[in-house]
C-alpha cells in the first residue's frame, strides 16, 4: 500500500472529535458501542475526504483514558501501575486505532482509496505552569474520604471532593506550548494520509534544559491542543465535533437561542459575557478564538451526524475570522 495517493493540494481542515462521542452517556462502554460511534463519525469524515478536503483528525479521551486509570488501580497488586502520561499515550494508541480502521473502511466503501495513520503526540507545556501548583483536572474512580487520606500519604496525589460523590484524583492541565511532532503531521497530511494526532490532548511533555523531553503527569485540554495544532499546520478550517447541534447562548435556559453564524469579535464579546461556561462550552470557544486569531479562517461547532450538513451552512455554529 502507497503512502497517500500523490501530494495534495487541497484545503486542509483539523477535526476533533469529543470524548463523549466515543462513549455517551447511558453507554455501558463496551468495545463494540466505542466502535459504532466512531464508525458513525468515519463515514461523515469519509464524504469530506472524498470531496478533496485534507484532514487532520484530533479525539478527545476523557472516559477512555479514566477507564485506563481504573485498571492500573485494580490490578495495582498484580502488574505494576503506569504513570498518568502513559495512559494518555495507551488512550492515543487505542483509540486512533479504531479511528483509522473505520476511516479505512469508510474510505474503501467509497472506492477513495487513502492511507489512514495515528501519531501518538507528544505536547510541550510550562513545567512552572500555575497548573501544577493547583491540580484540577479530575480522572480514575470515586474513593471514600479515608481512601484519599491514604492515597495522598502513599503516592502524594491531590484528590479533591466531587459533587457529594466521593473524591476523585485531579491532576494539572497546563496549556499546550508547542506540537512537538507538527512537521511529520504536515508532512503526511500533504501527501493525502489522513492523519489521526494529539489524541486527548496529546502526551504532556516538558522540555528540559538539555533539549530532552520527559513526560509529566498532567491532562492537557483537547481543544486547546487541537487549536494550536490546527493553527501550527496552517490549516484552513477546524471542525469541533460534540454532543450539541451547535453553539447556543444561555444554553438550557427558557429561551436559549443557537448562534448559526458568527463573526469572531461578536463570539468573543458573547465570551466575555460569561455565556461560555468553562466545564462545557468554555473551552471549544476558547479554542475557537485562538485558532482564528492565529489566522485560521473559520470553525464550525456541531454534533458527529450534522457535520456535512454544517459544512453547507444548513446546521451547526459557522464561526468566521471577520464580519
Amino acid at each position: 500500500m502507497s503512502i497517500g495517493s500523490g501530494t495534495r493540494t487541497g484545503r486542509l481542515c483539523v477535526i476533533s472529535l469529543g470524548g463523549n462521542a466515543l462513549i455517551k452517556r447511558g453507554d455501558k462502554g463496551t468495545i463494540e458501542e466505542q466502535f459504532e460511534h466512531v464508525r458513525s463519525c468515519s463515514a461523515q469524515i469519509a464524504r469530506m475526504v472524498g470531496e478533496g478536503w485534507r484532514i487532520v483528525i484530533t479525539h478527545g479521551n476523557g472516559p477512555i483514558v479514566g477507564n485506563i486509570v481504573i485498571r492500573n488501580e485494580a490490578a495495582k497488586n498484580t502488574v505494576p501501575p503506569m504513570p498518568l502520561y502513559i495512559c494518555d499515550a495507551d488512550s492515543e494508541g487505542g483509540i486512533g486505532f479504531m479511528i483509522q480502521q473505520t476511516l479505512y473502511n469508510g474510505l474503501r466503501s467509497i472506492h477513495e482509496v487513502r492511507d489512514v495513520a495515528t501519531i501518538i503526540t507528544q505536547v510541550i507545556v510550562d513545567r512552572n505552569d500555575r497548573a501544577f501548583e493547583d491540580p484540577s483536572k479530575p480522572i480514575g474512580p470515586f474513593y471514600s474520604r479515608e481512601e484519599a487520606f491514604a492515597l495522598e500519604k502513599t503516592k502524594g496525589w491531590t484528590l479533591k471532593e466531587d459533587s457529594g460523590r466521593g473524591y476523585r484524583r485531579v491532576v494539572p492541565s497546563p496549556r499546550p506550548l508547542r506540537i512537538v511532532e507538527t512537521d511529520v503531521i504536515r508532512q503526511l497530511a500533504s501527501l493525502g494520509v489522513v492523519v489521526i494526532a494529539a489524541g486527548g490532548g496529546g502526551v504532556p511533555v516538558i522540555e528540559l534544559p538539555s533539549g530532552d523531553l520527559r513526560g509529566v503527569d498532567a491532562v492537557v485540554d483537547k481543544d486547546l491542543a487541537t487549536s494550536l495544532l490546527a493553527a501550527e499546520l496552517g490549516a484552513e478550517c477546524f471542525i469541533n465535533l460534540t454532543q450539541v447541534d451547535c453553539v447556543y447562548l444561555d444554553y438550557g435556559k427558557e429561551g436559549q437561542k443557537a448562534l448559526r453564524d458568527v463573526g469572531l469579535e461578536e463570539l468573543v464579546a458573547y465570551h466575555r459575557q460569561g455565556h461560555f461556561p468553562e466545564g462545557s462550552m468554555g473551552p471549544k470557544i476558547e479554542a475557537a478564538i485562538g485558532f482564528l486569531r492565529a489566522g485560521g479562517k473559520e470553525v464550525v461547532i456541531t454534533s458527529p451526524e450534522l457535520v456535512n450538513e454544517a459544512m453547507q451552512g444548513r446546521a451547526g455554529t459557522r464561526i468566521r475570522a471577520a464580519g
